[in-house]
């Protein structure tokens, strides 16, 4: 069976370039090198919807030299996948370390007009309450942390989350020889760049504006005439086998393409930055993509095309330059490894483990896990899991097609392409499939000889362990993190908000006792912010967290202001008090 379903692959020409795994003619890690260090920055650049379509991973389509040349000088990850084919729950993992299906942020997304017309209001995730974000952790253990700009958490940033969040944000902004943790985000590859001109970046630092505010700024869009591919018009670029071998089809993948070389600029003008700055030796840099590609039957998707992403990571000292990894990373992992990257002991909310510093887990991962729910205004509910070279998906609503009619899906030429395709009859069997009307409740794929994980091998005797060991870790697992996808999104929603309506964390209480100053909330996991400030000024955005009693013995004649923030939950009015 193997050696059919081989040959079959490799007549058909399904084995493209883009689609080769890197691990088999890189140097890949025997034994991992010393990843712990003293107190080092953290940079997390992070690409929107995207596959391992660059050559630092085996696709020579394009040139991305940036992108290159960390690869050259850190170690490639061949084996990350997201919990999600989308943003949101992607995002949410990303943030506290937690599955989107354990804590009931598996739908996408929880703030959409959609949910209006599922009978549904808006809301906010509400996780337990020892639930943080990982950026507060890490200003609790003193790194100034910033997020240039993307959220899109499932809930609103609690006010103790960052030191800067927003399209300014950046670590220049912080005080000198303080440690960072910098985010920034490139939409340019995200799957709205295919509705027109894309998405233009402004990177211009001044130091000379009187506030040391920089123009730096993401999101401006390109005039249409302003607009030309970094790619020939005629580029020969690999077709999956499940989209139509036609010129729209090609025009699509060379404008992602594109897209990718724009980005590895963007990258580049972080890495000058941090060359200026004689940082980049200092500094972990972590490139990565927020989940698999933009285009039809990737994004949202439980196949790897939606959900395995290309990482990078380049260490000071030149540590594991060149090396490659090959260890199955979950995203549920990076906050922990962060932490562990910066001497500080991941929390026991986490779910994840860290693959890297000083708390590296004693064994690596044996399985990932993903999900897909809710998207936009249509259920579907399937479950994957994975060792590194089988694939589990459990359709737990075998009865409905995976074809969903997204609005906003159907605004990309591809998907319009196909529909009209299909309606003629003009698609061949493979890429059909999509457009099945129901599905098997169990598929298994091998990914090694089926990368695009065409053939179902659930049914096949030779692969009934295989079979039997991936469904019951994926229960396990379901079981395990309590999943919430079980649970109707109308009961969540209750569960977060009773009644329909946003808690409210509860007003900070201020107490003094001589020159100390102690604060607290009634409602249990709250952050509480202050700032201190004379009597004059009024709060700004940037709240200190608190974490014990404040020695207020020099600052007579200022004043005091608190807030008191939980994530999910609404945050408290100001209080304010005279020291």
């Amino acid at each position: 069976m193997k050696w059919n379903l081989l040959s079959l692959l490799l007549f058909t020409g399904w084995f493209l370039t883009a689609c080769t795994p890197v691990t088999e003619t890189g140097n890949i890690i025997n034994e991992i090198p010393d990843l712990t260090f003293a107190r080092p920055n953290i940079v997390w650049l992070v690409a929107e919807d995207m596959s391992p379509y660059i050559s630092a991973f085996g696709d020579s389509t394009i040139r991305t030299p940036n992108l290159s040349r960390l690869a050259e000088e850190g170690i490639r990850y061949t084996n990350v996948y997201s919990p999600s084919g989308v943003c949101a729950p992607s995002r949410f993992a990303l943030a506290t370390g937690v599955y989107p299906t354990s804590a009931g942020a598996h739908n996408m997304r929880t703030r959409t007009s959609y949910l209006e017309e599922l009978g549904l209001i808006s809301y906010e995730v509400v996780p337990p309450p020892e639930v943080k974000m990982m950026s507060e952790i890490m200003r609790m253990n003193g790194y100034y942390c910033t997020n240039n700009a993307k959220t899109d958490y499932q809930f609103t940033q609690t006010v103790t989350a960052w030191d800067e969040s927003g399209i300014r944000a950046h670590w220049r902004h912080g005080p000198e020889g303080m440690p960072f943790f910098s985010i920034f985000n490139f939409v340019i590859t995200h799957e709205s760049q295919f509705f027109g001109p894309p998405m233009k970046i402004n990177l211009r630092y001044n130091r000379d504006f009187p506030d040391g505010v920089q123009d730096f700024k993401w999101g401006d869009r390109i005039d249409s005439s302003e607009w030309v591919l970094n790619v020939p018009a005629d580029l020969d670029v690999p077709v999956p086998p499940y989209l139509p071998d036609v010129e729209a089809v090609r025009n699509d993948i060379r404008v992602m393409y594109s897209n990718i070389i724009e980005m590895d600029k963007q990258v580049g003008i972080i890495l000058s930055q941090l060359e200026e700055d004689g940082l980049l030796d200092k500094t972990i840099i972590v490139w990565y993509a927020d989940h698999g590609g933009p285009l039809p039957r990737q994004k949202r998707l439980m196949y790897d095309a939606g959900i395995k992403v290309p990482m990078i990571i380049r260490y000071p000292d030149g540590r594991g330059a060149g090396l490659i990894d090959d260890q199955l990373i979950s995203f549920i992992d990076f906050a922990p490894t962060t932490f562990s990257l910066t001497g500080i002991r991941p929390p026991e909310f986490v779910e994840g483990q860290a693959f890297a510093g000083e708390f590296k887990a004693s064994m690596p991962r044996s399985y990932i896990h993903a999900a897909t729910d809710r998207l936009d205004g249509f259920y579907d509910m399937i479950r994957a899991t994975r060792d590194k070279r089988f694939k589990y998906l459990l359709n737990l609503n075998p009865e409905r097609g995976y074809y969903l009619p997204l609005d906003y899906r159907e605004r990309i030429t591809t998907m319009q392409v196909l529909l009209k395709m299909k309606d003629a009859g003009q698609l061949n069997e493979v890429q059909m499939q999509w457009f099945r009307e129901s599905k098997p409740e169990e598929e298994l794929f091998d990914t090694w000889y089926d990368p695009h994980e065409i053939y179902s091998l659930a049914g096949d005797p030779d692969y009934r362990e295989q079979l039997e060991e991936l469904r019951n870790e994926c229960r396990r697992w379901m079981e395990a993190v309590g999943d919430k996808g079980f649970v109707p999104e109308m009961d969540l929603i209750e569960g977060f908000w009773p009644g329909g309506i946003q808690p409210e964390t509860s007003p900070p209480e201020i107490a003094r006792n001589g020159s100390l100053i102690s604060l607290r909330s009634d409602t249990p996991g709250a952050s509480i912010g202050y700032q201190i400030l004379s009597r004059n000024e009024s709060p700004d955005g940037r709240w200190e967290i608190y974490q014990g009693p404040l020695d207020i013995s020099h600052q007579s004649g200022n004043k005091i202001y608190v807030i008191a923030d939980r994530i999910g939950y609404k945050a408290s009015p100001v209080k304010s008090t005279d020291l």
